[in-house]
């Protein structure tokens, strides 16, 4: 059974930074894509970023370009976001995800095992 688990969430003040992590156990995901999902209260859960081995350069949403960083330790099985200068609007439950394909995608019905997130809040 594959399991993702995040940490890392917490409170940060605007401008501030955080490092979340998701640590995978069950399977090896160093060969497929792997991303980070959020999903604030009553909106739609939204791509944030995912990586893949085999792509090359990883993939962000536009909101997050330049401020957040993806990026993976293959020999710990763990993804991780790190967060820069972080707004009110970044605030979130966000979500590992970890897919069976090898491109990294951004939509969420192409991951097939999901973590239980943790919560990120930003305060102005």
């Amino acid at each position: 059974q594959v399991h993702l688990v995040e940490s890392g969430g917490g409170l940060v003040q605007a401008g501030g930074s955080l490092r979340i992590s998701c640590a995978a156990s069950g399977r090896t995901f160093s060969s497929v894509a792997m991303g980070w999902f959020r999903q604030a209260p009553g909106k739609e859960r939204e791509f944030v970023a995912a990586t893949s081995w085999f792509a090359g350069s990883p993939k962000y949403a536009d909101s997050v370009k330049g401020r957040f960083a993806i990026s993976r330790d293959n020999a710990k099985n763990t993804l991780y976001l790190q967060m820069n200068s972080l707004k009110p609007e970044d605030t979130a439950v966000y979500y590992c995800a970890g897919s069976n394909i090898v491109v990294p995608t951004t939509t969420p019905s192409a991951y097939d095992y999901w973590g239980q997130g943790t919560q990120v809040t930003v305060s102005s």
